[in-house]
């Protein structure tokens, strides 16, 4: 689910050069993915009402790994975007089937099952960064192109072995007798709201910290730290997997994780707006340990709070509003930049987003999965 997305930025440059892209053209390959995941995350819970979970997810895995491949065939911006945009779609599809399947299959452990995908997914996004061009673009000769056809064939391999591995695997009783019938997510229900802000505001912290952070430093004549900066903040989640590796099912439905790392993601975030070097760098990975930690805590809650057959509309909600966040957050940070003339403002709508990330999921811990036969509110 993120090699494909994150195979991407490291080739930008290149790409930039060879097309002959504008930054704002750039900015829109880079983007694409993320709104596709706001966009499609319903489609994606239709798909799980008319075929079920795991044909969603093959499904998505095919369609992931034909357009993450046929990325590095294009010959055009176009071509570029359209085969980016069938990339996003994909991943998108997927994404409320994963929460669903977590039910399905390990519905006593939801809390651990979602902390191991989640690892899945930030290990997926650390390695094409990693290996990128440490491993993969000297063997290709550096070929973007071909970097990108490398990178798509561990989706499909996935897929293949999802294939035959789905089969043997449980499935929940509801979808064992009848595809369920409701996939439209409840928009009346303050629970989706609270769940798709509470992921808003986490997704909102990281998309739009990594989009400041590099200008902010660069700026203002730090640019030899940007690298340190943006490692951190991702190897800082990479540490707070072993947390949620052994704490999951404790974390779950409680208030505690989002008022301790909400709060040490606020400190960060103020940290990055007026330190410098190592306190900087430090700075960058305590809000990754943050944005981690409550990443993998709010997506364990539609699992764990939604009827098994409302699992995949439930998600999609949040989906939907989470990441709508995450696009337009980066847009005020810059915009407030803009308008006030000062490079420290663009941290504001961050802090705010640490603030409502804590007091949202917080809140959240009032809920309670529901009992045979209700649905909660």
């Amino acid at each position: 689910m993120r090699i494909p997305i994150l195979a991407t930025p490291p080739l930008l440059p290149l790409i930039r050069e060879d097309l002959g892209m504008s930054e704002a053209q750039i900015g829109a390959l880079v983007g694409l993915p993320l709104a596709l995941f706001a966009l499609a995350a319903v489609p994606g819970s239709l798909l799980v009402a008319r075929l079920g979970a795991g044909a969603t997810l093959l499904a998505g895995l095919f369609i992931v790994a034909a357009a993450s491949g046929a990325r590095g065939l294009t010959s055009g911006v176009w071509p570029l975007y359209l085969a980016t945009i069938f990339t996003g779609l994909g991943v998108a599809v997927m994404q409320p089937a994963v929460p669903r399947l977590v039910r399905e299959w390990v519905p006593e452990r939801i809390g651990l099952g979602t902390a191991i995908y989640t690892n899945g997914m930030m290990t997926g996004a650390l390695t094409p960064i990693a290996l990128t061009f440490v491993l993969v673009m000297p063997l290709v000769g550096y070929s973007w192109r071909a970097d990108l056809l490398i990178w798509a064939a561990p989706v499909l391999l996935i897929a293949v072995i999802m294939t035959g591995a789905l089969p043997m695997l449980p499935r929940g009783k509801a979808t064992a007798e009848r595809l369920p019938d409701r996939w439209w997510p409840d928009w009346r229900s303050g629970r989706t709201w609270m769940l798709g802000l509470t992921f808003g505001s986490n997704n909102s912290l990281y998309y739009a910290l990594s989009a400041v952070l590099p200008e902010f430093l660069s700026h203002g004549g730090r640019g030899h730290l940007i690298g340190g900066a943006l490692l951190w903040l991702n190897m800082g989640q990479i540490v707070a997997l072993a947390l949620l590796l052994l704490l999951a099912d404790r974390m779950l439905h409680r208030a505690w994780p989002y008022l301790v790392f909400g709060l040490c993601g606020l400190v960060g975030v103020v940290a990055l707006a007026y330190a410098d070097g190592g306190w900087l760098i430090a700075a960058s990975g305590i809000v990754g340990v943050a944005s981690a930690v409550t990443f993998g805590t709010t997506l364990a809650l539609p699992p764990s709070l939604s009827r098994p057959d409302d699992v995949h509309r439930t998600a999609a909600g949040m989906f939907t509003i989470g990441y709508t966040c995450a696009v337009v957050a980066p847009i005020v940070c810059g915009a407030l930049w803009d308008h006030l003339g000062l490079p420290r403002a663009a941290f504001v709508p961050i802090a705010v987003c640490t603030l409502g990330l804590t007091i949202l999921g917080s809140a959240m811990s009032r809920y309670r999965p529901p009992t045979a036969g209700t649905t909660p509110t």
